[in-house]
């Protein structure tokens, strides 16, 4: 079956680098700090944009944020923080390029706190991805009581750029919530996994 055949969530359109993303990516359990790490910074990074805009700039922050490597994030300095305030290739927000050095600050204690971010992350939703089933992406909520908990804690550790709404978009992402629609060829696929 091609993948232009397959029957899939309505919002990646014919963009094949949101196709590509909504098929291998958005909705699979994560496990991985770094990965968690990276997700947080781009969420965060989302606000008042387009997810397809950081989607395309996601290679730019890679190399600008060391692959994510939090705890070379958490020593940026004012020079590291003025140097990506000139990078074209990332969304140039002072205070969304600042909060990623703080949320490393943060991510760090909290694995420190928990043996991980996964560990921490994950009892939000009892260490099992929520089943959904969305029949449309009118469906989707922009939050839930899960994202309203893990935004007050976040918050509450020193987190910045965690509203609910991110902190929702970040559960869809990192598969803790199954939010493709029940037509999409993903929602089987996923709805055994955590």
């Amino acid at each position: 079956m091609s993948p232009k055949s397959l029957k899939r969530c309505v919002w990646p359109g014919d963009d094949l680098l949101y196709i590509a993303y909504h098929d291998q990516e958005w909705g699979v359990p994560v496990h991985d700090d770094r990965l968690f790490f990276e997700a947080l910074i781009l969420d965060g990074a989302q606000a008042g944009l387009s997810w397809i805009t950081i989607l395309r700039k996601r290679e730019n922050y890679r190399k600008a944020f060391d692959q994510f490597d939090v705890k070379k994030v958490a020593r940026y300095d004012s020079t590291k923080i003025k140097e990506l305030l000139s990078n074209e290739g990332i969304v140039r927000n002072r205070l969304k390029v600042a909060s990623a050095v703080t949320n490393a600050q943060a991510f760090l204690k909290v694995q420190k706190e928990f043996g991980s971010f996964d560990k921490y992350i994950w009892q939000f939703v009892s260490y099992k991805s929520i089943q959904n089933r969305r029949r449309s992406v009118k469906d989707l909520p922009t939050k839930t009581k899960e994202s309203d908990a893990m935004s007050k804690d976040l918050k509450a550790r020193g987190f910045k750029f965690v509203g609910s709404t991110i902190c929702y978009a970040f559960m869809q992402a990192v598969g803790m919530v199954n939010d493709h629609t029940v037509e999409c060829f993903r929602h089987a696929q996923l709805s055994n996994a955590s």
